[in-house]
């Protein structure tokens, strides 16, 4: 015997929010894994140059000493200030937000990984509008595409994170761009179909594999009223442009500062 439709549709919207919710357990538990390995590799170099600043009396062993263990407490505080933004972004209400800001975090969290892979990031932020966002799920998006970005680039490279406002459209671009492997066309049109992924399966990092990852993000950035393109080629790389709408002009009255790129991930 068949169900009645209402109660067909009604079991569809409790699996789609129970999906919702399992896409941000997944983002959260991979921001605290990625955060607390972070904070402890501060924490083991200032606990190894306090030892070498104990254990040596000369006054240069100990100011190398003291240099290193400002720069990680400064690196620390970075970390804990990022964490701290994404925690106010935690809202699931669209309200004017700062992409530069979001882009500085996450770039903050992901920043010894990417340096680990041999990634060098550039930033070319413009001046801009702030967007009209749910802050913490167009940072889960941001994060997967910087993470697809470097496992495109398994011999490291650069990697290209810009801002712009289309006046016209009335909408933010936030764009990604690598120089990696890049797709071909067959590829690039199945990108988005749940399940479909190139990957083996998670790398060393435990990143990758699901084939959620891209269908996820269109999801999200289409309820959010706006768009997600790609362009691509094989062995020219990828890029990814978030169309994000633009917050109305008597919700922000002034437009943010540029964010300055970050120590580690400027332009080398």
């Amino acid at each position: 015997m068949s169900r009645p439709l209402h109660e067909l549709e009604h079991e569809l919207a409790q699996l789609q929010e129970q999906l919702q919710q399992a896409r941000k357990m997944a983002a959260l538990g991979e921001l605290v894994g990625t955060t607390a390995h972070e904070f402890n590799n501060q924490l083991m170099t200032i606990l190894n140059y306090a030892k070498m600043g104990l254990r040596y009396q000369d006054e240069a062993t100990r100011t190398k000493a003291f240099d290193k263990i400002h720069a990680a407490a400064h690196r620390a505080a970075k970390i804990t200030n990022s964490v701290l933004g994404m925690a106010r972004n935690r809202s699931s209400r669209k309200e004017p937000t700062s992409l530069a800001a979001l882009i500085d975090e996450t770039l903050v969290l992901l920043e010894r990984e990417l340096s680990k892979y041999r990634v060098a990031v550039e930033l070319d932020l413009d001046q801009v509008p702030e967007a009209m966002v749910c802050g913490n799920q167009i940072q889960q998006v941001l994060m997967n595409l910087l993470v697809n970005a470097r496992q495109a680039m398994p011999n490291g490279g650069r990697l290209i994170v810009g801002l712009k406002a289309d006046r016209e459209a009335q909408t933010v671009d936030l764009s990604v761009r690598d120089f990696g492997t890049g797709m071909d066309t067959a590829t690039l049109h199945r990108i988005f179909d749940p399940y479909f992924t190139t990957k083996q399966g998670p790398d060393e990092t435990g990143k990758g594999g699901t084939g959620l990852g891209l269908a996820a993000c269109r999801e999200i950035i289409e309820q959010h009223g706006g768009r997600i393109r790609v362009e691509s080629a094989p062995g020219k790389g990828t890029c990814f442009t978030l169309k994000l709408p633009q917050a109305p002009a008597t919700a922000t009255a002034t437009l943010p500062a540029t964010v300055a790129p970050s120590d580690s991930v400027a332009a080398r």
